[in-house]
């Protein structure tokens, strides 16, 4: 068996020869070209001994979308096997059809109509002869009636049997199976609640906090907490709505909610002939909404003693279930250590790629492997770990509400390894120019990174995110960038309730501080410079600006004021130019309050993107440009968002006469924050309603956002109802101008 490392998972950059349907053939070549080029493409390339993997499959369909499809297609395309890829009319040009041998259109937009849609997808792998089909995550994953249908028709499915999904994949179930194996559970009700009225009952039995979730799903929908009995009746509503758009069940169970848990998980691989093993466990605790946000592999919180009976327990459970394939249970550790079942997750996770870095195995291949019945060759014993890997989630979505945000992505640069370790990797499903759409998960790439240590892996994932360029659609790159930055975080003691502690009102940004500030200003006070001396020397030549550097005509000093968005005070920075540096760029002195009098010739060319500075102290910077502005320019810094205005002396002196324009009130309205669909309006007009009230519900990716009135008073209009598809800031519902308090009885 080969255990490869994650450098043998390659992004793909080279060009893939497809065979791909009428659909597609419209955007490349015609059928007969096509046709040629795969036969000239396969006569010219040398033939490949794919032994080592031994005999698995010659063909196998990827139900699924986006960078979990390019992932498995990229493996598979390793061992030698034929891909075969599934759209909807939506992803007709994305990135995993392209990369795909052939690609099957199995309906519309919605995934209901598409890649949930399983007598589409049955016949798409009976018409493409495929023998085997990799779920990845989501969609029919963990879809029992799924594998039976491919049972049926005598196709393999490339995760656990039917039975064994079946019972780990229902939560109630999976909870009286982790006890019947001895496993570890949190206090709960074992059983379907029935309505609000019984979900309230057993809250109190169980005692609050209670957390509702979904049984037949993961990934954070369909999860509430609840700490009284009014959010019960609320999250029963929400999680329900949202467990039946996720999974098509809406079905929920009630457990305890622990308080300042860890989220950790134990990775297991299991073959059909009674061999198991457990894998170094993933931290999970960086959330929102109870979707993990930032994983790190192994945690700073598990000791070997605590690793070994967690991995031992999660061996017992699959042993029970006789379960075969790459799965994952989840645990909650307090404090001390104890550690209490979550779930099973019976499919491959979203961030298996930093087990894979510190372990060197690709699961992607193991799971083929183990569904070709073959044996697992590693013992427990060689199981060891390898440094540090982070995963970042990036979404994108307003990381300050995290809701999602939908466009075209205009400008898109993927971070890459600048040490030739492969300590950065991008597994993602889109190129520049896709389209992030209402239909689908909001995820634009899982970035991982790896070092010999936790330090370096967190440093090289700054560097990362740092130089991500994403333009076209609002993303969570600032939150990304702040959190692995954290103190807290640094330490490696927190807790699933970071986010909501270190930001109770939201995250709003990097907040600069002196160092940065500093650091931010004479940057951009150097890229000023650079461009005024472009724009000087503009139609002239190299050599004209030589000899007028000669005769002293050319500019060589700036006195500037910099104001970034956001800090009151202006920062002065003055820039000299003082030659030429040995690289060829011109090299320039600047001074700034809080850095010491520097000098660069960072290299920053035409508008490019990126342009990085190496500071005295060895701290190296990387700013993205984004824009230019009247005045300035709008760049990225530590992962923010910053409008810079850059004033001569002049300016500066005459900038504060300028008024301010006073933002537009919008508080006699409800907009919509994004791009959905309406579940529910809850009020009508004339109804008089208080602060806070829940007025209407949006549903947006599968998530349902509950929408509240921002200050009391009386319903003027209601502009939609459930069931409408709205745009964001679209208006939903007008208040009167008078505020009207309701009436409270007395008592």
């Amino acid at each position: 068996m080969s255990l490869s490392l994650a450098a043998a998972i390659p992004r793909t950059t080279g060009r893939w020869v497809c065979s791909l349907s009428a659909t597609r053939q419209r955007l490349f070549h015609s059928a007969a070209t096509t046709r040629a080029a795969a036969a000239t493409s396969q006569h010219l390339q040398p033939k490949q001994d794919y032994s080592q993997y031994g005999k698995t499959f010659d063909k196998i369909l990827i139900a699924n979308r986006g960078e979990i499809a390019c992932r498995v297609i990229r493996t598979a395309k390793k061992m030698g096997i034929k891909t075969v890829a599934i759209h909807s009319d939506a992803d007709v040009n994305s990135l995993h059809v392209q990369l795909a041998d052939e690609a099957v259109n199995v309906g519309p937009a919605p995934t209901s109509q598409s890649y949930l849609n399983m007598p589409n997808i049955l016949k798409a792998i009976k018409d493409t002869g495929a023998q085997a089909v990799h779920p990845g995550y989501g969609f029919l994953s963990e879809n029992a009636a799924f594998v039976k249908a491919l049972d049926e028709v005598g196709v393999t499915f490339i995760g656990p049997s039917e039975d064994a999904m079946a019972a780990m994949g229902d939560k109630i179930q999976s909870k009286i199976i982790a006890k019947e194996s001895k496993v570890n559970i949190i206090p709960g009700f074992n059983g379907v609640v029935r309505d609000v009225d019984h979900a309230l009952e057993i809250s109190r039995e169980i005692g609050y906090p209670v957390m509702l979730k979904a049984s037949a799903g993961g990934g954070g929908k369909g999860m509430r907490i609840a700490w009284n009995d009014d959010e019960v009746k609320e999250g029963f509503k929400i999680a329900k709505t949202e467990s039946m758009a996720s999974f098509g069940d809406d079905r929920l169970l009630i457990e305890k909610f622990i308080d300042n848990p860890r989220h950790i998980e134990i990775q297991i691989i299991s073959d059909k002939h009674g061999n198991t093993l457990y894998l170094p466990e993933r931290e999970c605790s960086i959330q929102r909404r109870n979707q993990k946000v930032i994983e790190e592999a192994p945690s700073t919180h598990i000791d070997e003693a605590t690793r070994k009976a967690m991995g031992e327990q999660a061996v017992m459970l699959a042993k029970h279930v006789k379960y075969s394939s790459a799965g994952t249970v989840e645990f909650l550790v307090d404090s001390a250590r104890n550690f209490y079942f979550l779930e099973m997750n019976t499919r491959l996770q979203v961030e298996h790629p930093i087990t894979e870095y510190i372990t060197g195995m690709d699961l992607v291949e193991q799971m083929i492997r183990v569904a070709a019945n073959q044996k697992l060759v590693p013992k427990q014993e060689d199981i060891k770990i390898n440094g540090w890997a982070i995963e970042s989630r990036v979404y994108a979505e307003d990381p300050e509400k995290y809701l999602p945000s939908i466009g075209r992505l205009s400008k898109y640069i993927e971070p890459r390894s600048t040490k030739g370790q492969n300590e950065v990797r991008c597994d993602s499903g889109i190129v520049e120019g896709s389209e992030i759409s209402i239909y689908y998960d909001p995820m634009i790439c899982k970035l991982c990174t790896h070092g010999a240590t936790r330090e370096e892996a967190i440093e090289n994932m700054k560097r990362a995110l740092d130089s991500y360029v994403i333009k076209g659609v609002t993303h969570n790159i600032p939150l990304l960038r702040e959190v692995v930055s954290h103190d807290r975080f640094g330490s490696g003691k927190y807790s699933t309730k970071f986010l909501a502690e270190e930001y109770p009102t939201g995250f709003k940004g990097h907040s600069p501080n002196a160092t940065s500030l500093s650091q931010l200003a004479s940057m951009t006070g150097l890229m000023h410079a650079k461009r005024e001396l472009r724009n000087w020397a503009w139609g002239k030549g190299r050599e004209a600006l030589l000899k007028e550097d000669l005769q002293g005509k050319a500019p060589n000093s700036w006195e500037l004021f910099i104001g970034v968005q956001g800090v009151d005070e202006k920062v002065p920075v003055k820039v000299h130019r003082t030659g030429r540096a040995t690289n060829g760029e011109d090299e320039f002195e600047i001074q700034t309050p809080g850095l010491a009098p520097f000098t660069t010739s960072a290299h920053w060319p035409l508008e490019s993107p990126l342009i990085t500075n190496k500071f005295d102290n060895g701290e190296e910077v990387t700013l993205q440009y984004l824009d230019t502005l009247p005045l300035g320019f709008r760049v990225q810094h530590l992962g923010t968002k910053f409008d810079i205005t850059i004033n001569n002396p002049a300016q500066h002196a005459l900038s504060k006469f300028m008024p301010i324009k006073e933002k537009a009130s919008t508080t006699n309205m409800i907009l919509s924050p994004m791009p959905g669909s309406v579940v529910s309006v809850d009020v009508k007009v004339g109804d008089v309603v208080a602060e806070g009230t829940a007025v209407a519900t949006i549903e947006a990716m599968k998530m349902a956002n509950v929408l509240r009135s921002v200050r009391a008073g009386t319903v003027k209009s209601v502009k939609v109802k459930a069931g409408d598809s709205v745009a964001g800031d679209e208006l939903l519902i007008e208040f009167e101008e008078e505020v009207k308090e309701p009436k409270t009885e007395k008592k």
